[in-house]
């Protein structure tokens, strides 16, 4: 793996003994300078205190670190559970010797028990210590819960004779849909930008990646994804062409993250893009695709290697778009199974048995109404999910 690096932007992760298995379980994100923050949450009602307090902080546009762990949600714990996000917070803060209100804070993991704040304080020290611009992956693994791996992205994007860089952590691995999927998503970038324009790109972007995922259909009541932008590469979103490569390049690296966190899904063996076509409204073609990629009888075909079309099919007759079925034709990658309102026959199916082998592949379904098209991707229903989450608590 390469090093991912963004200048000005400094990482840690340690294991504070907040999990019982002494895995990394505490991170920390530095910018050198303050920076400008924008940040998107759950869509949950239900809200953890760490969101709480960060929707409050956000409005003051600034940050100089995020603080943040695993293990518990410090969701649910009331009055202490704020209180306990606030101590995070002032403590990163003196060690830092910054100012609190700069310090933004996240928690990921069960709902409903207090946060071991004593364990964060006296760990502080090594935190602070082991920051280091080339750990952003401790970092990323010390936020993982159910995930097996540690997920990052980052590249270096010229513009003429000048740079910029963009690297980013996420995790989430259950709890996943489309509305800020279940995750900690963390980015990091030295470009100069406004608190709003900043805001409108990850927006941009968190809807065409993070947003169009799911794993299960749940949404966590932690949700938090932020960004930092400490603007040492003298490049500002003020500029258009920045702006615009920027925004193609933060679109790229969250993509390629959002596909990480699916892959690594609960018990998940597949990838699967569920992309529609045809449609006569962007609407229509965001329904189907929410609706076959959420279907429980699609996921666990894609689990079984089942070419059952028919399911497909189903999911997308109930999905609340008008279209006519003898219109719609099914594909599996390039391979038809589905078309003129009749199976393609077993010649067809052994084609795309193949397919179904694969890692990863394409469910293409065309309605052959319009002009729009939207994608999503979600994964197959295993053995393993249902393990992971019978047994999430003990």
């Amino acid at each position: 793996m390469s090093l991912i690096l963004c200048p000005g932007f400094k990482f840690s992760g340690i294991s504070a003994g907040i999990k019982k298995n002494q895995l990394k379980d505490l991170g920390l994100i530095y910018s050198e300078k303050p920076a400008t923050i924008a940040g998107l949450f759950t869509q949950n009602i239900v809200q953890a205190a760490p969101v709480i307090i960060d929707k409050q902080k956000l409005k003051g546009g600034i940050a100089h670190a995020i603080i943040a762990n695993s293990g518990n949600a410090n969701c649910c714990t009331g009055d202490q559970g704020l209180s306990d996000t606030h101590s995070m917070c002032k403590s990163v803060a003196k060690a830092l010797q910054i100012d609190e209100n700069h310090v933004f804070a996240a928690s990921t993991g069960v709902i409903g028990q207090y946060l071991n704040v004593q364990a964060i304080e006296s760990s502080m020290s090594e935190l602070i210590d082991n920051l280091s611009e080339k750990n952003l992956n401790l970092l990323a693994e010390s936020i993982m819960t159910t995930d097996t791996v540690p997920k990052t992205a980052g590249n270096i994007f010229s513009i003429g004779e000048k740079s910029f860089h963009i690297c980013a952590t996420a995790k989430g691995a259950g709890m996943i849909r489309p509305d800020m999927a279940t995750l900690l998503n963390f980015v990091c970038t030295d470009v100069q930008a406004d608190p709003q324009t900043l805001h409108q790109c990850f927006k941009k972007s968190i809807d065409k990646s993070m947003n169009i995922i799911t794993v299960d259909g749940d949404t966590s009541t932690n949700d938090t994804a932020l960004i930092l932008a400490n603007g040492i590469s003298g490049l500002s979103l003020d500029d258009s062409e920045v702006k615009n490569a920027f925004q193609n390049a933060l679109d790229e690296i969250l993509l390629d993250l959002a596909k990480a966190l699916i892959r690594d899904a609960e018990g998940a063996n597949k990838l699967v893009e569920i992309a529609v076509k045809g449609a006569d409204s962007l609407s229509d073609a965001q329904k189907i695709a929410d609706t076959v990629a959420h279907s429980n009888l699609v996921k666990t075909a894609i689990f079984g290697e089942d070419a059952n079309w028919g399911r497909i099919l189903a999911a997308c007759g109930r999905a609340g778009v008008s279209f006519d079925p003898l219109n719609l034709s099914i594909h599996f990658n390039e391979v038809t199974i589905f078309e003129k309102g009749c199976y393609c026959g077993e010649q067809a199916e052994k084609k795309v048995d193949s397919i179904l082998k694969d890692s990863e592949y394409t469910i293409n379904i065309d309605l052959k109404k319009g002009n729009e098209s939207y994608s999503m991707y979600t994964c197959d229903f295993s053995y393993d999910y249902v393990r992971i989450n019978a047994d999430y608590r003990t």
